[in-house]
């Protein structure tokens, strides 16, 4: 590609980038449960039936555990002190111990007077241990769990994680997966390897997975090379691209380009008329995609605000200054100043959009990229039949759908068209387990499937036609030269009489 060179490439990170900054994209994280958020002072965030304020998170390194104290603010946690010699006293077998609900003296308006009077989670734990009956009458293993099941309970500990293509893979599968098309994290990393994501490649992709597989491709390729993104309707749905937290550096190489206008590209008829002629789409991606991540962002939010239903009206507040925060699209109706003033400046980022659309339509014509990533809700045959033709030969593709049943049809009609090799149709097939001392073994709930991959490469057309039509050019001959005229008739042989 002619223009990689002169693109910028990724800035140096900074000696800070390893601690959280006002302003950061972060991913909460308590047991198995992930969220993502965005890093705002004075900003409240509801996360596993709890509120909190992210102020005290801000200098901390990733990965630091807070807890939350009264008022809704997070302090760091010290370090777990080592269990005393009494709770180590356990039993041998759990087989005279009777669940008849009478084993704990504490009642639950005992446990609420504790919670009101400030006492932390840790210590309601340690005096539930210490006034249960049949505690030190259960093993070792039946101990460990009774403490896990309590901490959870009462404990409000949360861990502040750098979002990575794992975490929110994790995140979206497991909250959200029709957002994702139901493709499990494994999946995800199929396609990256058997896309051959790296760094300085030039990628076309085509997804409707909230912007987790572009995102994906853009942490492995780091900011080097370029990406042109497809998108159908008015504008690209980016929710999960911006959970990552890119620098504006890693966006120099994003480009982008209406699904629709794909065949206009290919007959060769495709002009810059054909992008203005639609100002009222073009106008409105950008607020649309505004709107799409705070509905998304606002969607998460609503699950976990149970507790917080019984509060008044702090929550629509809440939601209003997230939009003004986040979307910078939008403005009051005092900062705009004058309605001209408001017209120039859509109409700058139309014309923006309209020269990236443009760049990304120069890019396609070249006919030389590095792969094709398709992972949509649509059917995956239209798609790659009319994408392997920006493809350059020797390439990988890879396409993504929830069903095999799309792929099977993919598949028959790619080998009736030729041009690719090395099809090949794969599930993969995961199982998580409980590795502890003692008890390791597969867990009893795991998921009953991830999605299918249709991959392969691409070939050279124009010489493989020419190759089929000299081999039967070939055949032809070789049958002519080998033809024996007809089978003369035999003279009997003349018998002795």
């Amino acid at each position: 590609m002619e223009d990689s060179g002169e693109q910028p490439g990724p800035q140096p990170p900074h000696p800070g980038d390893h601690r959280i900054r006002d302003g950061d994209y972060v991913v909460l994280k308590r047991e198995d449960v992930f969220k993502a958020v965005q890093v705002q002072r004075r900003k409240k965030v509801t996360f596993e039936k709890q509120w909190f304020y992210l102020d005290n998170v801000i200098g901390h390194s990733y990965g630091t555990t807070f807890e939350v104290t009264n008022g809704g603010s997070l302090q760091p946690k010290k370090k777990k002190e080592e269990p005393t010699s009494e709770t180590k006293e356990a039993g041998t077998d759990n087989r005279n111990i009777i669940d008849d609900g009478k084993s704990q003296k504490l009642t639950q308006d005992d446990i609420k007077a504790l919670k009101d009077k400030g006492i932390k989670g840790e210590e309601i734990v340690q005096q539930l241990i210490e006034n249960s009956t049949t505690f030190r009458d259960k093993t070792e293993f039946a101990q460990d769990k009774y403490i896990k099941k309590k901490k959870k309970k009462y404990e409000a500990i949360i861990t502040v994680v750098k979002p990575s293509t794992r975490i929110l893979s994790v995140m979206y599968y497991a909250r959200e997966p029709g957002k994702i098309n139901h493709m499990r994290y494994d999946t995800l990393a199929q396609m990256l390897t058997l896309g051959n994501i790296r760094a300085g490649n030039k990628m076309i992709v085509m997804e409707t997975c909230a912007g987790l597989v572009l995102g994906a491709m853009m942490e492995r390729m780091g900011g080097f090379g370029s990406i042109i993104q497809l998108y159908p309707g008015g504008g690209p749905v980016r929710a999960a691209t911006a959970c990552f937290g890119f620098p504006e550096s890693f966006l120099s190489g994003l480009y982008e380009f209406p699904l629709n206008k794909v065949d206009s590209l290919l007959n060769g008829t495709f002009s810059a008329e054909m992008l203005s002629s639609e100002p009222k789409d073009s106008a409105s991606v950008e607020e649309s995609n505004g709107t799409l991540e705070e509905k998304q962002a606002s969607e998460q939010e609503n699950e976990d605000s149970m507790a917080e239903a019984s509060e008044s009206s702090p929550p629509e507040e809440q939601e209003t200054m997230e939009i003004v925060s986040q979307d910078p699209e939008y403005k009051e109706p005092k900062e705009r100043g004058s309605r001209k003033d408001y017209i120039q400046e859509k109409q700058k980022r139309q014309e923006e959009q309209r020269k990236r659309q443009l760049e990304a339509a120069a890019l396609l014509s070249e006919r030389n990229a590095d792969g094709l990533i398709v992972a949509s809700r649509f059917h995956p045959t239209p798609l790659l039949l009319s994408l392997l033709d920006f493809v350059a030969p020797s390439r990988p593709f890879v396409a993504y759908c929830q069903y095999k049943e799309p792929l099977l049809e993919c598949y028959t009609k790619l080998r009736e068209r030729g041009g690719v090799i090395n099809l090949r149709l794969s599930e993969t097939w995961l199982r998580n387990y409980q590795v502890l001392p003692d008890r390791s073994h597969p867990k009893l709930l795991m998921s009953g499937g991830g999605g299918y991959l249709l991959s392969g490469f691409t070939v050279a057309m124009d010489n493989l036609r020419a190759d089929l039509s000299l081999k039967s050019n070939a055949s032809t001959l070789e049958l002519h030269k080998t033809e024996e005229p007809a089978a003369k008739k035999r003279k009997c042989p003349e018998s002795d009489s």
